[in-house]
C-alpha cells in the first residue's frame, strides 16, 4: 500500500441506498507517514474531487452520455455476510504501507488460511477509520469473484469492540512480482517463454475484469502475486479501482511509472485501456529487469508529471496530430511541450528489446501495449489473440503414481481366459444336423 493524497484516496462515502452494510458518514482518516515505496498519486485539484459523483453500484453497465445499460448478469451483487473477528486467528503480519495492513489469519472452525486487510485509526482518535473504502474494494474484489487471477474475495469481518472492518482475501502463498524480480541475481531478467506465460495470464486477468466494467488503474508489480515460473499469476490490491458505470470525470491516480500517457495528460474520460498500458510497462519490467518509464515519483516535486511524460516520449517519440489527434487538445499537452526539450519524434523501443531479447512475434505485443495514443492501444482481448500467445506452451507433466502404492486388494486383476477350439465332427454325422447342435 503505497502513499496517496488522502483526499482522494478516501473517496465520498457511498450513499446508503447502494448497500444497506455501509457505515454512518465519517470524517476521512488522515494519512500516516508513507513507506519508502515508489508514491501513488491523485491529482491535487479539491473542485474535481467534489464534482466527482459517487460509485454508482457495480450492476450497472459502461458509463454513457445518457443513462447506463442495462445490469450485465456476471455483476449483480448478493448480500454479503459479515463474519466477526471473533471466528478469526490472527498468526502474522504479511505486509503493511502508509493506510493499512494485510494479516495472516485461520478461521477457528474450517481451519482454512485467509488474509484479512485493515485500515491504519486515525492518529489520536477514539473513532475506526472510516470503512467506507475498504467496502468499495470489497464491491469491486466481489464483481471480480470467479477470476481465477484476481485474488479471491472472501467476505468482510467486523470487530465486535470497535466496530471496525475488515477485508477478506485469499491467501496466496506466492512473493509480488516486484519482490520475485528483485531477489533474481543482479536483476537478471526473465526468459521470454516465462514472460509469455505470465503475460498470457495477466491480460486473460484483465480482459475478464474488464468485462465486468472494473479498471484496476494501479497495475504493477507491487500488485500482481507470482509463483515460480509463471505458474500462478494474481492480480490484487483494488484500492484505486473504479467501475465504468460512474460518469466522468474521473481522477489522476496510480504510480506514477506505469500510469498511462493521457492520464499524465489530464484527460478525465479515460477508460479501461489504462490498465493495457500498465501492463506493457510490466511486461518491459520482467524482459529488463528495471522499471522502463523511470521518472520522479516525489509527491513533492512540481512538475513530476512533465518529468514522468519525459521519459516515455524520449523512448516513444513525442506524438503529433497525426500519430495522436487528440493529444494536442489535452489540459497539459501545451505546458508539456514548453518543457519537453524538443526533437524527441522517433521511436527507438525496438533498440532496447533486439531480436535476441524479444521476438519479432512478441515485440508485436509489446509496442501494441505501449502505444500513446490509446485509440491504437491493444485492448487486453485483442492482444491475447496475437499470433505470440499462440506459440504451444509446454503441457502440465502427468503425475507419477506408484504402483506399490495401491492395496493389493484393489490391484487390478486380470483373468485368462483361453479361447474356445472347434470340436471336430468324429462321428461323420451330417453336416446341416452338426451345425444345428452346435447351435443348441
Amino acid at each position: 500500500i503505497s502513499s496517496i493524497d488522502p483526499s482522494a484516496r478516501h473517496p465520498p462515502p457511498l450513499p446508503s441506498s447502494v448497500d444497506p452494510l455501509l457505515p454512518s458518514p465519517s470524517p476521512p482518516p488522515r494519512a500516516h507517514p508513507p513507506l519508502q515505496q515508489p508514491k501513488l498519486f491523485v491529482r491535487r485539484a479539491s473542485a474535481m474531487a467534489a464534482r466527482k459523483r459517487p460509485a454508482a453500484a457495480l450492476d450497472a453497465g459502461h458509463a454513457t452520455t445518457t443513462a447506463p445499460q442495462q445490469s450485465p448478469a456476471c455483476c449483480k451483487r448478493s448480500r454479503t455476510k459479515i463474519r466477526s473477528t471473533a471466528e478469526y486467528e490472527e498468526e502474522t503480519r504479511l505486509g503493511e504501507g502508509g493506510f493499512g495492513c494485510v494479516l495472516l489469519a485461520r478461521h477457528r472452525a474450517t481451519r482454512k488460511i485467509v488474509a484479512i486487510k485493515y485500515l491504519y485509526w486515525p492518529d489520536g482518535s477514539q473513532q475506526p477509520p472510516n470503512a467506507a473504502e475498504l467496502l468499495r474494494e470489497a464491491r469491486f474484489l466481489e464483481a471480480c469473484d470467479g477470476n481465477p487471477y484476481v485474488v479471491g474475495f472472501e467476505g468482510l469481518v467486523r470487530d465486535p469492540d470497535n466496530g471496525a472492518f475488515g477485508l477478506v482475501m485469499e491467501y496466496v502463498a506466492a512473493p509480488s512480482l516486484h519482490k520475485f524480480l528483485r531477489n533474481r541475481r543482479s536483476g537478471q531478467p526473465l526468459p521470454e517463454s516465462t514472460v509469455r506465460a505470465i503475460m498470457w495470464k495477466l491480460l486473460t486477468g484483465a480482459r475478464t475484469m474488464h468485462d465486468r466494467h472494473v479498471v484496476h488503474r494501479d497495475i504493477k508489480p507491487g500488485n500482481i502475486l507470482v509463483g515460480q515460473d509463471g505458474e500462478l499469476v494474481k492480480i490484487c490490491d483494488f484500492g484505486l479501482a473504479i467501475s465504468m458505470s460512474e460518469l466522468p470525470p474521473y481522477n489522476q491516480a496510480g504510480t506514477p511509472f506505469y500510469v498511462a500517457p493521457e492520464v499524465l495528460l489530464g484527460k478525465r474520460d479515460y477508460d479501461a485501456l489504462v490498465d493495457t498500458w500498465s501492463i506493457g510497462c510490466v511486461m518491459a519490467e520482467m524482459l529488463t529487469g528495471k522499471t522502463l518509464f523511470l521518472g520522479d515519483d516525489d509527491d513533492d516535486a512540481a512538475d513530476n508529471e512533465i518529468t514522468q511524460l519525459w521519459s516515455i516520449f524520449r523512448l516513444l517519440g513525442t506524438p503529433d496530430e497525426r500519430t495522436w489527434p487528440e493529444f494536442t487538445s489535452l489540459p497539459h499537452t501545451a505546458k508539456a511541450l514548453r518543457l519537453l526539450p524538443p526533437g524527441h519524434k522517433q521511436n527507438k523501443l525496438r533498440e532496447l528489446f533486439p531480436q535476441e531479447k524479444l521476438s519479432e512475434h512478441g515485440f508485436q505485443v509489446l509496442q501494441g501495449l505501449l502505444t500513446c495514443n490509446p485509440n491504437q492501444r491493444l485492448t487486453a482481448a485483442t492482444a491475447l489473440k496475437h499470433r505470440w500467445f499462440a506459440a504451444p506452451r509446454p503441457a502440465a507433466a502427468a503425475p507419477k503414481v506408484d504402483a506399490l502404492s495401491f492395496p493389493k486388494k484393489k490391484a487390478p486383476r486380470i483373468k485368462f481366459i483361453p479361447q474356445a477350439m472347434p470340436q471336430k465332427n468324429l462321428l461323420k454325422i451330417p453336416l446341416a444336423v452338426w451345425n444345428a447342435a452346435q447351435r443348441v
